[in-house]
């Protein structure tokens, strides 16, 4: 089960949106946080891996 966040950012003339996921490690079973900052439009794309 991964748990989505995702924030609005704005740098000058740019929008960008900071995703951050909640995924499980397969080795230890202990949940990560993976963040990443992207294009607004590619955000589904991320949670969808």
């Amino acid at each position: 089960m991964a748990k989505k966040a995702v924030a609005s950012l704005q740098t000058g003339s740019k929008r960008l949106a900071k995703a951050i996921k909640m995924v499980k490690s397969p080795k230890t079973g202990a949940y990560i946080f993976v963040e990443k900052i992207m294009d607004p439009a590619k955000v589904k794309d991320f949670f969808s891996k």
